[in-house]
């Protein structure tokens, strides 16, 4: 018995299996796309083909991995249940409604849903940004249950971006309430500022609160807002034009302690 398991893993559309010990270390990973099996243990050869057998499909490629890059070192040295970076858009939300769907007949649609779909529209245009340089993270864990819907990290800096659906209705902004429709004024901002200050902690390093709406009709700003943006879903990308503030090199290495679910345990 070779003790070894496929873990399958999404990112930008693209999968990956890699092939795990029992204690969740990677022995090696087949890339679909490159018709490659990179082998971490040339020992480990026969296992691992026996294992991806029912996977593999066409000619492969087996041996060693041509150079790892520095993010594939972190993905590696990391266990599973640890790398934040294969969570989609709305992750979180997606596993309470996977496990909590609610009555199939509502007097009205079920508001997770609605925040569900705003995070799924601003988590997929930022994932546009990564041949730009950017990294994004999705439904980073905040212990208290508390989560940052998307981190993004990139030459411009580091943005916590919290996001609100907002469809068709008024949106008013006075700082720190914000008012949706009809719904009651809520002190949004000040969530929204202590998430991007846990963060900033977390990584020792100036995260900016972003609040990011979906769709709204019309959006008010009452005053100037004291370090926070608010965009609309459809400009959430212009968070690329700002750039000089961190290098590549730098942009890698807080992508690689933030995608570890250890990071943010004690903030």
């Amino acid at each position: 018995m070779n003790a070894l398991r496929v873990i399958p893993t999404w990112r930008h559309g693209q999968e990956r299996l890699y092939v795990c010990r029992t204690d969740g270390r990677n022995v090696a990973w087949y890339d679909r796309e490159a018709a490659r099996v990179n082998l971490l243990s040339e020992e480990r050869r026969e296992d691992v083909l026996d294992v991806l057998g029912p996977f593999l499909t066409g000619a492969v490629t087996v041996g060693p991995p041509p150079v790892p890059t520095p993010a594939e070192l972190v993905r590696l040295s990391l266990h599973p249940d640890d790398d934040l970076a294969p969570n989609r858009p709305g992750e979180a939300l997606q596993t309470v409604l996977d496990h909590e769907p609610g009555p199939q007949r509502r007097m009205r649609p079920d508001p997770r849903r609605h925040a569900l779909a705003a995070e799924l529209a601003v988590g997929e245009a930022l994932d546009r940004l990564d041949g730009a340089g950017w990294r994004t993270l999705h439904s980073v864990p905040l212990p208290g249950g508390d989560r940052v819907h998307h981190l993004v990290i990139g030459p411009g800096g580091l943005f916590a971006v919290h996001t609100v659906y907002a469809r068709k209705q008024r949106v008013l902004v006075a700082d720190p309430m914000v008012t949706v429709g009809r719904r009651e004024a809520r002190p949004l901002l000040r969530a929204v500022r202590a998430d991007a200050n846990r963060a900033s902690y977390a990584l020792t390093a100036e995260v900016c609160p972003v609040l990011a709406l979906f769709g709204p009709r019309d959006v008010s700003v009452t005053a100037p807002l004291r370090e926070m943006r608010v965009l609309l879903d459809t400009d959430v990308t212009s968070l690329a034009r700002s750039g000089g503030v961190l290098k590549p090199a730098d942009v890698e290495a807080l992508h690689a302690m933030a995608r570890d679910r250890g990071t943010w345990v004690r903030v």
